[in-house]
């Protein structure tokens, strides 16, 4: 039987993982993959109309306009970029170590779950350039001319202008380069919508790793893994377990077993040190994200199966492309 999920070769500095065959064959190894829609979206002047498991490609000078829609884009592993509604955005350059974008108009919210090094991103607003080289959330707006940085550190010049932006402030994009301090924990509708979009990812990360593990398959770098349950690609990361700027975990194939393995007690005494499962403690005993638990999960009962046993909550979403949104 042919299973579920595919490896596709790629040079390991870029890893990018594939489709079964009755999805999208190859993507580029590229930043620009345009991975979710919602309403109207337009690429170069066309509708963007994403069907199950394909799913297009922005190329060098592309022109990604946003109407009464949003778009979600995968650039480097680990690196999200979403834009809300009325924007538009040129792709300058779709190098993963050179990741190069133009904002023209709107509002972009870029979630770097994972800068890998050796990779670069740059986003040119007007005169300015703004370098992001570290894991963070950054926002960055157009009609405010602004750029605010809620997690990480970005640097920003301008004409013959440098600095360097940290968490928790803002920076003017134009004229003098003029820094104020803003609410990290407040937001506006796209950052809740990156912020659900974040969730449903982090949520796909959780099977797609255990996948892995399964197959004995083994990553030689942070990768985009697609999971055909959820329809979407999903970040993986090379090892260990990291969290999104949102609070959301992604696991890495030889760490998700501690979602999935029973809870283990300590030795008996201390000549023996095998770990035992104490089938009283229950899965309970795994502790909840710094985040808490999701809000998918908690705004209603899991429904159960015929057997009266629970299933699985499923997320919904009303766009096209990679995931559901709501």
């Amino acid at each position: 039987m042919q299973r579920a999920w595919r490896l596709l070769a790629v040079p390991a500095a870029l890893t990018l993982l594939g489709l079964p065959a009755h999805s999208q064959e190859a993507i580029s190894a590229k930043s620009g993959l345009i991975h979710y829609v919602d309403g109207r979206v337009l690429l170069d002047g066309q509708p963007v109309e994403p069907k199950f498991g394909r799913f297009p490609q922005m190329k060098e000078g592309s022109l990604l306009r946003t109407q009464a829609g949003r778009a979600e884009l995968l650039l480097s592993p680990g690196v999200f970029l979403r834009m809300g509604e009325n924007g538009e955005l040129r792709l300058v350059s779709d190098r993963l170590s050179d990741t190069r974008l133009e904002l023209l108009s709107g509002a972009i919210l870029i979630e770097c779950a994972e800068m890998i090094k050796g990779n670069a991103l740059t986003v040119t607003f007007r005169d300015a350039a703004i370098a992001i080289r570290q894991d963070g959330l950054y926002q960055i707006d157009a009609e405010t001319a602004e750029l605010k940085v809620y997690d990480g550190e970005a640097a920003v010049e301008s004409g013959a202008q440098a600095l360097r932006i940290k968490r928790g402030k803002a920076l003017a994009l134009e004229g003098t380069l003029a820094m104020r301090k803003f609410d990290t924990r407040s937001g506006d509708a796209l950052y809740r919508w990156g912020k659900r979009r974040a969730e449903y990812i982090a949520l796909a990360n959780l099977s797609s790793a255990k996948s892995l593990y399964d197959s004995g398959a083994r990553l030689r770098a942070s990768a985009w893994y697609w999971n055909p349950y959820f329809g979407m690609f999903t970040y993986i990361p090379y090892r260990g377990i990291l969290s999104s700027p949102f609070g959301w975990r992604y696991y890495s194939p030889r760490e998700v077993y501690v979602i999935y393995a029973p809870p283990r007690r300590a030795a008996v005494n201390a000549w023996d040190s095998t770990p035992r499962h104490n089938a009283d403690l229950g899965y309970a005993t795994i502790a909840p994200t710094p985040a808490g638990r999701s809000g998918t999960m908690a705004a209603s009962p899991a429904p159960t199966t015929a057997s009266g046993a629970p299933s699985a909550p499923i997320p919904r979403e009303s766009g096209s492309g990679g995931g559901r949104s709501r």
